[in-house]
């Protein structure tokens, strides 16, 4: 059985979703950041990828308008939404903040 998306980002966990696309230079370089904060963090966060180009009612759903875009959630709601590259310092400090 498939997990929807939806069910997934209704978990008490907290759920990074990175939109990103193949195509996208500062998404492959934050591919690695967020292997190194999952790392960090182990079970207090979930990241999930999403490929807007294969995603298109998701990223259209969520207004992402450019790539990449990471979206916090927690029991379906958005606690954090940033687009562009971030440090692994600055993700590791924002899930923190929400991991409480």
């Amino acid at each position: 059985m498939k997990t929807s998306f939806q069910d997934i980002i209704q978990s008490d966990t907290l759920i990074l979703v990175d939109f990103y696309a193949t195509w996208c230079g500062p998404c492959q370089m934050l591919a690695p950041i967020l292997k190194q904060v999952k790392d960090n963090l182990g079970d207090r966060v979930t990241v999930l990828k999403i490929d807007v180009d294969k995603n298109q009612e998701i990223a259209a759903l969520y207004q992402v308008r450019g790539v990449p875009t990471l979206l916090l959630f927690r029991k379906g709601k958005i606690l954090w939404k940033q687009s562009g590259l971030q440090s692994k310092e600055a993700l590791v400090s924002i899930l923190l903040e929400h991991s409480i």
